[in-house]
Formats: C-alpha cells, structure tokens, sequence
C-alpha cells in the first residue's frame, strides 16, 4: 500500500506584464469612463471591485493607444512603454503614482496608474465657462509650489526634463489638495549641469507652451520646462491656453492638442507669438497677485539664464508662505521675490 502523503496546495504566482509588472485585466474601453486624452492616447477611469471585501478599491488611470491613430512605426507605443518605464522608477508626492503595465492580448500597450480628480485644463475650462476670472492667488500658488516640487526632484534627483509641461499634463486632487505631474513619454534625459544629454534627441513638447530656444534650435536644459512652468500660471490668470487668441476661433482642441497643426491654423500671427511670453488681460488684479505675476515674469525671460530654478521657485514660496504665516499675512512678499533673481 502506497504510503499516504497529505495534499498541499500549489502556489500560484501572479503573472507578470512586459515590464515585470503584476499583470491586470484591462475592460475594454467602451466600458471605462473616459477621463481625457493626448496625442495618440486615451486615458479612462478603471474602477475597480474587491470581491474580498466586498467593496471599491481606489480607481486607476489607463492609458491606452488610441486606435483610431495611425501607429504604423509604434511610436506611441513606444511612449508608453517608455512612460512606464520611467514611473516605475519615481516615488514623490507631486508625480502620478505608477500601477501597472502590460500589453493586451492584441499588443497594445496600457499603462495604469494613480487616478488624480480632474486634470487643471478641465478645471480651467469650467472656469472660463462659468466667468469666474482668475483662479484664487492660493490657488494658483499652491499649485506653483506642488509643480515646482515636482520640477525639482524631475531635474535634480532623476536628472529628466518633463518635456510637455502644460495644465493638460497636471491632475489636481480634491480641492487643490495636490497638483501632480503626469505623461512622461516624451521626456528627455539631462546630465549634471541640466543640459540635454544627448543634442540629437528631439523634443517633442506642445507649441504653445514651449520656450524660445526650442524653435531657435537652440541647447535645451532644465530651464526650458521652467519656461512651460511660467505659462502655466498664466493659464491660471487667464483661463485660456497661450497664444490661442492668435488662432482662427473656430479651432478645435483637438486640433491645440498636437504638436504640429493643420495647415488651417498656421496663422502667421500666431506663428510669431510662439516661444514668447504673451501678454496679460486687462482684468484687474489685487496685491496678492503679485508672487503669481512675478514668478510668471521670471520664468518666462526669453533668456533661459535669467530663469529661476525649479529650487528658486520652491524656496521662495516656501519663504512668502512661512513669512505670512509670522505676521498674519500682512506685508513681507516683496522681499522674497527679489530672490527669484538671486545666483542668475
């Protein structure tokens, strides 16, 4: 009689995505909300059930090719997978947190990651159609500060320029609790003085929002998202994407959204505007402005020299915030901004 042997049970392990991920069960688009888009991506809100307990988990982000895009030589393919890649590495509390990664059974790409509320484009959008002006001063500061704690770990830490840096590409989360940054696909590597690795590398970016010195060809480095950064907050002041008002205004934001646009829009005015800081409205705006106008100002110099650091921008919001808070908020702003011009 065979010797009797008590069964034990086999260890299952979790299958692994392209990336060396936990692999997951993307739902077929139809079947996600569908939160926003980019070029040559979609992303949707991935809810998420634990039968376990009974309850919803924390939703996911994904970001999926769009199919209706030609990839013929898999380059937003390769964004993606470059975009994980990158996450996978970054732990901070002002970049989108990464989840998984895995490749469907029909080869497309998704990424999942960290679910922010609503991007700042969709929030200043519903600004502008509600005619409420200008985002609080609080606001658009915290924002500043959260973005450029972001910036500082991107360029110092990972040695990576953002490379698309636009309200598109930063999720707020509750009420202006945190702002994150997000979409890294095109993201370029820098060295130790936060210059461009390697020259050859194109940067990809959104017009709009991109520096004079990335169509004067000239060398790009840190200070080139620090440019983006400064517009940003115009977005804020204004509720409208920069430049846009040179455009045809029966442009869709499709169209805005790539990198390159259609032949109808290459309005000569606009064409000239690009890479140069735009002005601000008439609207009128009170003292407490005066930090957003002045970093906006600095960032936004045509000579990346003359542009503040990501460092400079956080330490002197850092110092305005810890001054305010000694004397009640009275007085002590002008002081700080001086320093944005401190080691230029």
């Amino acid at each position: 009689m065979a010797e009797f042997k008590t069964p034990t049970a086999k260890r299952v392990g979790k299958a692994e995505g392209s990336n060396g991920t936990p692999k997951i069960v993307i739902p077929p688009s139809p079947l996600m909300k569908q939160l926003g888009y980019g070029t040559g991506v979609n992303v949707y809100l991935m809810e998420r059930f634990s039968p376990m307990h009974g309850s919803y988990k924390s939703p996911w982000a994904v970001k999926k090719r769009n199919r209706m895009i030609n990839d013929e030589d898999g380059e937003y393919s390769k964004r993606l997978n470059v975009e994980a890649n990158l996450l996978k590495t970054m732990s901070h509390p002002n970049i989108i947190g990464f989840r998984s990664y895995t490749v469907q059974i029909d080869g497309a790409p998704c990424l999942a990651m960290e679910s922010g509320d609503q991007s700042l484009e969709n929030l200043i959008e519903k600004r502008e159609e509600a005619d409420l002006g200008p985002f609080l001063s609080t606001q658009i500061l915290k924002v500043a500060r959260d973005i450029a704690c972001g910036l500082q770990y991107l360029h110092e830490e990972k040695k990576l320029l953002h490379g698309d840096l636009k309200s598109g590409n930063i999720l707020i989360q509750g009420n202006f609790k945190a702002a994150k940054l997000c979409d890294f696909g095109v993201s370029l590597k820098l060295n130790e003085k936060g210059v461009l690795c390697d020259p050859a590398q194109c940067y990809v970016g959104t017009e709009c929002w991109s520096a004079p010195e990335v169509f004067e060809d000239d060398v790009i480095t840190q200070k080139t998202d620090m440019f983006s950064f400064g517009l940003v907050l115009w977005e804020m002041l204004t509720l409208h994407a920069p430049h846009v008002d040179k455009l045809n205004p029966d442009f869709s934001s499709t169209e805005l959204s790539e990198s390159v646009l259609s032949d109808s829009l290459q309005e000569e005015e606009y064409l000239k505007a690009l890479g140069t800081r735009p002005s601000l409205p008439d609207t009128p705006l009170t003292e407490d402005y005066l930090p957003v106008l002045e970093i906006f100002y600095a960032c936004t110099e045509a000579d990346p020299a003359k542009r503040p650091t990501a460092a400079k921008i956080l330490q002197v919001l850092d110092s305005i915030l810890e001054e305010k808070e000694n004397t009640k908020g009275v007085g002590g702003d002008r002081k700080f901004l001086e320093m944005l011009h401190e080691d230029l």
